[in-house]
C-alpha cells in the first residue's frame, strides 16, 4: 500500500473512532437524563398540587413539548424550606412567605423563581352551619356565592360560643353538634394553608397587618388558638379528605384552598353529586391569597418554570384542578368550570405579615 493510501485509511479510522465516541457519549447522556432528548426534573411540592402533577394530559404536554418528566415528592410548604437539603432541581411551595424564608438561608442557590398558580384561602363547612351563620348575619349569600365576615366568625371562636348559641342545632335536634364553634386548619408550622390562616388570624386580632410593634402581644393568643385545636393534619390534602370522610361532627369548619373543591368535583363526579348540596364553601372577607412560586435550583428547574407557563397547562390547571393562573396575560373563566358558586374575582384580600413576623408565629406554634 502506498503512502497516500495509508494516510487515507488512517484518516477513515480516526473519523470512525471519533463518531463512535460521540455516539456513546450521547447515548450515556440520554440514559442518565431519562431518555433521548428528555430530562427528569426532581423536586418537592405541596400536597394540594399532587393531582395536577399526576394529570396524564399535563404529563403528556410536559413530555411532548418540553421533553420534561417531573419526579416529585410531597412535602409541606414550610417543611420543605425549613428542612431543605441540597439535591432537588426545584421546590414548589404554596406561598411567597416560604420563598422568602428559603432566601434567608439559601439565596445563593436560587436560579430563578416565579409565581405559577394562585388560589385563595377559603372555609369549607356544611349547609346547616352555613345557614346558621347566615341567620346570625355573619355569612351571606349573593348570586350563589357564600361569603363570611372573617373577624366576626373568629370572634365566635374566641368568645367560646357553642353551636347551640348560634342556632346550628335548632332544626336538627336529633343530630346535635356538640361543643364550641371551631375552625380547624392544618399545622401552621408544616403546612401552607395552616400557616396562611395563622397569618390571617394574627392580622385580624391585631387590627390590621400584624407588625413588629404588636406581634409580641398577639403571639400568646395565636398559640392558645392552635393548641386548643389539638392534633393538626400536616397536609391540606389530608385535612380536606378527612373533612369529606368524617363529616360535620368531626370537621364542622376547615381551612382549605378554593381549588380543592373544583378538583374534587372534577375527579369524583359521582361522589360530588351526593355531597354537593350538603357541603358549602365560604369565602372569607377578608381572605389571603395562596400564591404558588416555583423555586428553581438548577437549569432544569428553570426549564420547568417556562414549561408550566404553557397556556394549555394553565387552562387545564384551572378547569380540572381549580388553580387560578399566576401568569399576567391569562384570565380564568368561571363559566368553564363544571360547578357553580365560584366568584369571578377575589377582591377582599389582606396582605400576609412579613416573613420575619411569620417566622415568629411558626416558632410560637411549634
Amino acid at each position: 500500500m502506498k503512502g497516500k493510501q495509508w494516510g487515507t485509511l488512517i484518516g477513515i479510522i480516526i473519523l470512525v473512532f471519533v463518531v463512535g465516541i460521540g455516539y456513546l457519549f450521547s447515548r450515556n447522556s440520554d440514559l442518565t437524563s431519562g431518555g433521548k432528548g428528555n430530562i427528569t426534573v426532581v423536586g418537592n411540592l405541596g400536597g394540594e398540587k399532587i393531582g395536577l402533577f399526576s394529570d396524564e394530559e399535563i404529563i403528556k404536554i410536559l413530555k411532548d413539548r418540553y421533553h420534561i418528566t417531573v419526579d416529585w415528592r410531597k412535602a409541606g410548604s414550610i417543611e420543605m424550606v425549613k428542612d431543605y437539603k441540597q439535591g432537588p432541581d426545584f421546590l414548589f411551595p404554596s406561598n411567597q412567605v416560604a420563598l422568602e424564608l428559603f432566601k434567608n438561608n439559601h439565596a445563593e442557590e436560587i436560579k430563578g423563581s416565579e409565581i405559577i398558580f394562585n388560589s385563595p384561602i377559603v372555609f369549607y363547612t356544611w349547609n346547616r352551619i352555613a345557614d346558621a351563620l347566615i341567620d346570625q348575619g355573619i355569612a351571606r349569600q349573593n348570586n350563589g356565592v357564600n361569603t363570611v365576615d372573617t373577624e366576626s366568625l373568629l370572634a365566635l371562636v374566641n368568645e367560646g360560643k357553642s353551636w347551640d348559641d348560634i342556632g346550628a342545632n335548632k332544626n336538627d335536634p336529633n343530630s346535635k353538634l356538640y361543643g364550641k364553634v371551631t375552625i380547624i386548619s392544618t399545622d401552621p408550622s408544616k403546612s401552607n394553608s395552616g400557616n396562611m390562616f395563622a397569618g390571617l388570624y394574627a392580622n385580624l386580632i391585631s387590627g390590621g397587618v400584624v407588625n413588629d410593634s404588636n406581634i409580641a402581644a398577639a403571639l400568646p393568643q395565636i398559640k392558645a388558638f392552635f393548641q386548643n385545636l389539638g392534633y393538626l393534619e400536616p397536609s391540606s390534602g389530608d385535612l380536606f379528605e378527612q373533612y369529606l370522610k368524617t363529616g360535620m361532627g368531626a370537621k364542622p369548619i376547615i381551612v382549605g384552598y378554593e381549588n380543592q373543591m373544583i378538583e374534587f368535583a372534577e375527579d369524583n363526579p359521582a361522589v360530588w353529586e351526593q355531597v354537593k348540596d350538603r357541603m358549602r364553601v365560604l369565602y372569607p372577607v377578608p381572605t389571603v391569597w395562596s400564591s404558588h412560586p416555583l423555586i428553581a435550583l438548577s437549569d432544569n428547574g428553570k426549564k420547568l418554570i417556562e414549561a408550566l407557563k404553557d397556556k394549555e397547562i394553565q387552562e387545564l390547571a384551572w378547569k380540572k384542578h381549580g388553580f387560578r393562573s399566576g401568569i399576567v396575560d391569562i384570565q380564568n373563566d368561571v363559566s368553564a368550570l363544571g360547578i357553580g358558586n365560584i366568584p369571578e374575582t377575589i377582591d377582599s384580600v389582606i396582605a400576609m405579615p412579613t416573613p420575619a413576623i411569620m417566622d415568629q408565629i411558626i416558632q410560637a406554634v411549634q
